[in-house]
């Protein structure tokens, strides 16, 4: 008899997400859910992106299924840590999940922000920790991204500058988030 091991299933909508308030400090706690229905709940967020030797940028497409800018181009990969959970810790395991990769992550910035996605009627409203990393040429040599389809439509690298002339061209094709995480990425890469 052989038995298969699948993934276990998740409802990320019921997972909790920790409040925040208008410093950034933990107030309380919601589902995931509740947090992006209108008007949108003030919590914490994280988002990832990653650079290769070259001075690219690691997007990735959302999926068709997801609830808040589907198929829109975002950052490598975001989420949300649970309540008391560190936000690196978090990440990497998001990472993992979304983008099948594995790399050391340091936090670079925050930024708040507050969209409403018109096709979903679903809003964020997050306290965006923006964490940065790198993928060698020899890493990339031998392995790519492992993009989950549940999580990932696509990938691309892009260079910075491209980017930013992509999404002044046709904003409605990437996440009202992105702009600000490459802000904020692309400065502490001036500064490291």
């Amino acid at each position: 008899m052989t038995e298969t091991l699948a993934k276990p299933i998740t409802d990320r909508e019921a997972l909790p997400v920790e409040l925040v308030d208008a410093a950034g400090r933990a107030v309380g706690a919601c589902p995931v859910a509740q947090a992006h229905t209108a008007p949108g709940l003030l919590h914490r967020a994280f988002s990832v992106l990653l650079y290769d030797d070259a001075g690219r940028v690691l997007l990735q497409q959302r999926a068709a299924v997801k609830t808040r800018f589907p198929l829109l181009w975002a950052n490598t990969a975001c989420g949300h840590p649970a309540p008391d959970e560190p936000v690196v810790a978090a990440a990497a395991v998001r990472l993992a999940e979304e983008m099948g990769l594995a790399t050391a992550l340091t936090e670079v910035g925050i930024f708040r922000y507050h969209a409403q996605d018109s096709a979903t009627g679903r809003v964020e409203h997050e306290w965006d920790h923006v964490l940065i990393g790198r993928l060698d040429a020899e890493f990339l040599r031998t392995a790519a991204p492992r993009a989950d389809p549940a999580e990932v439509a696509d990938y691309a690298w892009i260079q910075p500058e491209a980017l930013r002339d992509a999404i002044a061209d046709d904003p409605g094709s990437y996440t009202p988030w992105l702009l600000g995480v490459l802000d904020i990425a692309e400065e502490a890469v001036r500064v490291i």
